[in-house]
Parts: C-alpha cells; structure tokens; sequence
C-alpha cells in the first residue's frame, strides 16, 4: 500500500531541502489511475521505478525540480513502508532519436531518511543521469548538424509515375538513365507507363541506385494529374538509405 499522502509529501518536502542545489517539491494525488501514467510518461528508467509504475496503484507522488530544470520522481515504494523510490525524469524538447543509444539512468530505493536519501541521490542517481543526459545532448548536437537525407517522392498519376526533381545532379542523373523524362511544365520528371513491367523494374533499379546515393525514395498514394504541383505534399516515410539507431 503507498504510503499515507501527507507523509509521502513530506519526506518529498525534506529531501528537497537535503539535496544540493535549490529544489523544489510538488505532490500530486492520483485522483484517477490513468494520472498515474500521466504524471509518470517520461520517468527516465527501465528498472525499479518503470515496474512499480507499471505493476502497482501508487495513488501519489512527488516530483522535485532543481532550479536548472533537473526533475525526480519519487513514489513510496510499493510493499516496502519504510523506502521510497527516486527515478530521474528524461528532459523534454530533445528527439527521441537521441535518447536510443543511451542507457537509462535507472531510479534507486532509498530508505525513509531525507538525509541517507539524498546522500544516495547524489552519490549514485545523480552522477549517472548527467552522464546518460551529456550523451543525450551529444546525439542531439549529431543530428542537428547532420543534414536530413534528400527524399524523392514518387506519385501514380493515371498510368504515369511523377517523379519529384532532386536537388543533386547525380541523382538526376539516376533517374535520366532510367527511362524518366523531365517535364518542364510539372517541373517534375515522368516515367512513361506504356509498358509496366519496365516502368516497375526502372523504378527498383532508381530507388537501389538513389540509395546508394544516400538519397531515399517514398511512393505517395494516388492522385490526380491536375493536382500535381498544387497540392501539398504530406510528409512521407522516410526509405532512407542510414539505417535507424536502436539500442
């Protein structure tokens, strides 16, 4: 069972004041369970703390806030009476990308004493979510300064694919020795579809050769030809030529 609600908010309230820097407690009731996950979406751990959130009605907790934007999340730990749970909070506006090469820095139990608690936090919790944030900052940094892959879209337009114009002369250059043809009035080239088993093989052996040109290719559903080059296009999966980073 968590803890009574005053307590819990009070030894939130304690741990604040023992740990260094300027922090600051809120505790929240759960007035409903789907607050739980609410208030807890992006508790950074895949440990302790995830179980618990995932595993047990908590009906409280308490998020502490340094003055640098630093957040924790503590619950009392559920069957435990005497520790609580403290988990890092992940920090927001950052791509998800950045964070999928990088361990969490899982929450720690620390027993109903602020002082012990903080000396843990500090010693143990803290340390490894700066260093797991430092590697979160260094992906963002790589991404920013990599530039998006080019993505051709390609469009059925009655019997004809419509192929977007690419920025590279190369890539221009693929699509030329396919069988495309530009058309000035689109502003887009054309692969014919008078015979469509070489229609289909020009667009395979386009989208091999434009990969190895880092540059992705999508097929967009189809649409009419008047509304080529007048209506948005939506942003297509990308069918890029860098594999996506995982874990």
């Amino acid at each position: 069972m968590p803890a009574p609600l005053p307590y819990l908010a009070s030894f939130a309230i304690a741990l604040a004041e023992e740990l260094p820097g300027t922090w600051a407690s809120e505790h929240h009731a759960h007035h409903q369970y789907a607050d739980q996950f609410a208030r807890a979406e992006h508790v950074w751990d895949m440990n302790l703390v995830a179980h618990a959130i995932a595993e047990h009605a908590l009906g409280q907790d308490a998020i502490l806030t340094r003055d640098d934007g630093t957040r924790l999340y503590v619950v009392a730990r559920p069957r435990r009476g005497e520790e609580f749970l403290v988990g890092a909070i992940a920090p927001g506006g950052i791509p998800a990308e950045a964070f999928r090469t990088v361990r969490e820095p899982d929450g720690i139990a620390v027993p109903d004493n602020p002082v012990q608690a903080a000396a843990d936090i500090t010693v143990d919790l803290l340390p490894r979510y700066d260093k797991a944030l430092a590697q979160v900052h260094d992906n963002a940094a790589r991404l920013a300064a990599t530039p998006s892959p080019e993505l051709v879209v390609i469009t059925l337009a009655g019997r004809d694919f419509h192929v977007t114009k690419p920025e590279r002369a190369d890539a221009v250059q693929v699509l030329l020795a396919n069988g495309c043809v530009f058309d000035t009035d689109q502003d887009a080239f054309v692969l014919p579809g008078g015979d469509t088993a070489a229609q289909s093989a020009a667009i395979q052996n386009a989208a091999a050769q434009l990969s190895r040109l880092g540059v992705g290719l999508s097929l967009q559903p189809l649409r009419s030809t008047a509304a080529l080059g007048t209506a948005p296009v939506a942003a297509p999966p990308h069918i890029a030529a860098a594999a996506a980073r995982t874990r």
